[in-house]
């Protein structure tokens, strides 16, 4: 070949790569493509990297990774900085449909969060962490500041064999201070690991404002979240919500949460809840289980003088829960409980308790353990909770004590066992007061330990004085009759007033019954009548009898033949003989 021939055969490749690039520009990669080929074909390794680039960004041509990779490997071998680097991304990101390059794909929550969610998360199963090294190394240290970053990415959160924090820290401090926007990023990262003293907040912020004078969502999300601490730079909420706006508009989720929330709640700038729960929509939308479980919050309460909308708390919720939020769950369990937004289900509601109770939410193991106690849930529910109370309670959690105190007396999860039972209920005791009235009881009863009378009044006086109603009736009963100490019947008024007041309907038949007569208290049958009543109208049956006798005798009030009529056979309709003699007494005409 002449001289002029092999200059011109040098020159092609270029050629075609410019044309190509004309129409790249244009948005044209039908044109463009099969010129970025032909020069590839030529040898050109800049080409070789656009073939790759075009099949990964589905550009002129299919989607094809495994095209972009064998084309991107070609030019990553002889030496094209820009191919290695987005060679390293792309094993970085595994086995993915997604754009591994999408650079502002960003996803960091809190400061001290960790680094590995610099770099884009969705899809990434399978990534080669050994390729993606190789490459980003070949390229860092050709000058490569996208590469730098990419490597202190993998030596501080890839796999544990990989693992170079320092060496991390160092490369990710290169980049940044070669001007690179992720590397200002991943370095202000490393200085908030650990302790952080005064000094290296400092710098880490400084390190933030360069990356977000770049624009990067996840820098102006952290300067934020830094203002609003008051960490590295002084305190400011307004400007913390600043910062979260303008991550939010990028699409930035955790930033969106964090916007919905302030203006939700006026935290740093003007309350406004509509605006605020848009933004909580949309970060949820993206997936933050967090920001979907404060609009479910939204709409399980009322508001605007509208009523709660359980449905589409639900939605939102269900939503949240799917996502790993604990609390969700529970929500979704409450739901079901109750019947707000679904038909109450016992057993659906245990499912949902179970799995946030699973994922450590110490309120739905309750909850669980509660509805094991009315005989629902799994047969396996009662060991699972035996086990969460115990290991909490070995740790010092008095609550947790009681309920394991509570599953031992029970028998839930294995054989009863009152003496160990009596042991974590009196641990309990000292702050609990459900554990104060279950220790008072069994000291009444003598189960597990001696029968102690006096002792088990003096617990249950706590418990009672801590608004335990349980407590408050069996307080009140061995105050009327003297059981662990003298009698004293205006205590055991008092404390039968306390339980009624509480919704007992028991102690409000005993009020009456107090204040009817017999006892050393005043008599007042027009307020006995009124207790009677009240219980009666609760489904009391020996209320209903006496409400009868009231009524149709004049005590406390006038006659009411009628009304005792009705009272009476109700009585009666529960099983009360006794009430057929009184609607026998009553006129014949009534008693029919």
């Amino acid at each position: 070949m002449t001289l002029l021939g092999r200059a011109t055969s040098a020159l092609r490749p270029r050629g075609l790569l410019e044309k190509a690039e004309a129409f790249a520009e244009q948005g044209n990669y039908r044109r463009a493509f099969p010129m970025f080929v032909q020069a590839a074909q030529a040898g050109a390794p800049e080409a070789e990297f656009r073939v790759g680039k075009c099949y990964l960004e589905g550009a002129g041509v299919p989607f094809s990774r495994a095209e972009a990779v064998r084309w991107l490997t070609r030019a990553a071998e002889r030496g094209f900085v820009a191919a290695q680097t987005l060679l390293a991304s792309v094993y970085l990101a595994g086995h993915s449909n997604a754009d591994p390059n999408a650079a502002d794909d960003f996803n960091i929550g809190e400061a001290n969060s960790a680094i590995g969610a610099l770099f884009p998360t969705e899809d990434r199963a399978g990534p080669d962490y050994d390729l993606a090294l190789r490459w980003a190394l070949a390229a860092a240290n050709a000058g490569s500041l996208e590469a730098m970053s990419l490597v202190g990415f993998i030596l501080g959160s890839g796999p544990d064999r990989l693992r170079d924090q320092a060496g991390s820290d160092a490369w990710y401090r290169r980049a940044a201070e070669a001007g690179s926007a992720q590397g200002a990023l991943g370095y202000g990262l490393a200085l908030l690991r650990g302790e952080v003293p005064d000094t290296a907040a400092t710098e880490a912020y400084r390190w933030f404002m360069m990356a977000a004078e770049a624009d990067l969502p996840t820098a102006h999300y952290l300067k934020g979240v830094m203002a609003q601490r008051g960490l590295g730079c002084p305190e400011d909420r307004a400007e913390a919500v600043a910062c979260y706006r303008l991550a939010a508009a990028k699409g930035l989720r955790t930033a969106q949460a964090r916007l919905g929330y302030a203006l939700l709640t006026g935290d740093g700038v003007e309350k406004n809840p509509t605006e605020g729960e848009s933004w909580l929509r949309r970060a949820a939308l993206q997936g933050d289980a967090g920001a979907a479980a404060v609009v479910g919050d939204l709409y399980a309460q009322p508001r605007d003088g509208l009523p709660a909308n359980y449905a589409e708390a639900a939605n939102w919720f269900q939503r949240a829960a799917d996502a790993g939020h604990s609390r969700a769950a529970r929500a979704l369990g409450q739901m079901h409980l109750t019947g707000a937004g679904f038909p109450r289900d016992p057993v659906e509601a245990a499912r949902w308790f179970r799995i946030a109770a699973e994922a450590g939410e110490r309120d739905a193991q309750r909850d669980l353990a509660n509805l094991v106690l009315r005989g629902h849930g799994l047969p396996e529910d009662g060991a699972r909770i035996r086990e969460w109370f115990q290991q909490d309670a070995a740790a010092g959690d008095l609550l947790a004590a009681f309920n394991y105190g509570l599953c031992l007396a029970q028998g839930i999860g294995a054989e009863r066992d009152d003496k160990e039972a009596v042991i974590w209920l009196g641990r309990a005791a000292d702050g609990v007061p459900l554990a104060q009235y279950w220790y008072g009881r069994m000291l009444f009863e003598g189960r597990g330990i001696d029968r102690d009378p006096a002792r088990a009044r003096a617990f249950l006086q706590r418990a009672a004085e801590a608004g335990v109603v349980d407590a408050q009736i069996v307080l009140a009963e061995m105050n009327l009759s003297g059981i662990g100490g003298g009698k004293d019947h205006l205590s055991a008024l008092y404390w039968y007033r306390q339980a009624a007041g509480r919704g007992h309907v028991g102690a409000m038949f005993s009020v009456g019954a107090m204040l009817g007569g017999g006892h050393d208290v005043p008599v007042d049958r027009t307020e006995a009548r009124r207790w009677y009543r009240r219980a009666a109208e609760g489904g009391h049956a020996r209320a209903q009898l006496m409400l009868g006798r009231f009524l149709a005798r004049g005590l406390g009030g006038d006659k009411d033949l009628a009304s005792a009529r009705k009272f009476l056979a109700a009585a009666l309709a529960q099983g009360l003989a006794e009430a057929q003699a009184e609607l026998d007494a009553l006129p014949s005409n009534l008693a029919a």
